[in-house]
């Protein structure tokens, strides 16, 4: 078992090795996107970011009452 558990760690650390490797040119393209097109998205960036603003408190939030309720129900089910 504990032989797998390190083949599977390996496995995993290897990926994200590359991961983190093409990380850069995964988000060069869309910056450079994002200044060919900056005239177009001009008028909208005060809404977009607003927008974005409310959603990643959403998320934040939700993600928080979720993990918090997952973590009761896991000690509901040691104490019986």
């Amino acid at each position: 078992r504990r032989q797998r558990q390190m083949c599977i760690r390996d496995r995993v650390k290897g990926a994200a090795d590359f991961l983190v490797e093409i990380m850069p040119v995964m988000f060069v393209p869309a910056g450079a996107g994002l200044i060919t097109a900056w005239s177009s998205l001009k008028p909208i960036c005060v809404p977009v970011l607003i927008m974005t603003f409310i959603s990643t408190v959403i998320v934040m939030v939700v993600t928080g009452k979720v993990t918090q309720g997952v973590i009761r129900m896991g000690k509901r089910g040691t104490e019986k």
